[in-house]
C-alpha cells in the first residue's frame, strides 16, 4: 500500500507561481509512474504531468508544457510540480497519483493509476 499526501496549493494572481509537492510513503519500487492530475468544477479529471520514477522520463500535457516542471527528490519519494506563468484556466483541484507500472502512453489515464492523494486546491485569479 502507498499513501500520497499533497501540499502547496493556494491562491495566486495570473502570471504567478506555485509549487506542489506529493510525499509518498509505503512500499515503492521501480518502475513506478508518479503524476499529477487536475479537475476543475464541471470538468473531467485530466492528466497534467507524470514522471517515470525508474529513469526520470517526464510527460506533460500540451496545455502546461513550458510552464510546469516536475522534479523528484533524491530519495525518489517526493514528487514536486512547479507551476509558473499561471492562468485562470489552471484553477482546479490537483491530485497526486501513483502506479507501480510504466507511464508510457497511459500516463494521462486516471484509470491506470492505483493510488491517489486527497488533492490540493489551486486558484488563479485574473
Amino acid at each position: 500500500q502507498v499513501q500520497l499526501v499533497e501540499s502547496g496549493g493556494g491562491s495566486v494572481q495570473a502570471g504567478g507561481s506555485l509549487r506542489l509537492s506529493c510525499a509518498a510513503s509505503g512500499y515503492i519500487s521501480s518502475p513506478y509512474c508518479m503524476g499529477w492530475f487536475r479537475q476543475a468544477p464541471g470538468k473531467e479529471r485530466e492528466g497534467v504531468a507524470a514522471m517515470q520514477r525508474y529513469d526520470g522520463t517526464t510527460y506533460y500535457a500540451d496545455s502546461v508544457k513550458g510552464r510546469f516542471t516536475l522534479s523528484l527528490d533524491n530519495a525518489k519519494t517526493t514528487l514536486s510540480l512547479e507551476l509558473n506563468s499561471l492562468k485562470p484556466e489552471d484553477s482546479a483541484m490537483y491530485y497526486c497519483a501513483a502506479d507501480p507500472g510504466w507511464c508510457g502512453y497511459k500516463w494521462s489515464s486516471q484509470s491506470d493509476f492505483r493510488y491517489w492523494g486527497q488533492g490540493t486546491q489551486v486558484t488563479v485569479s485574473s
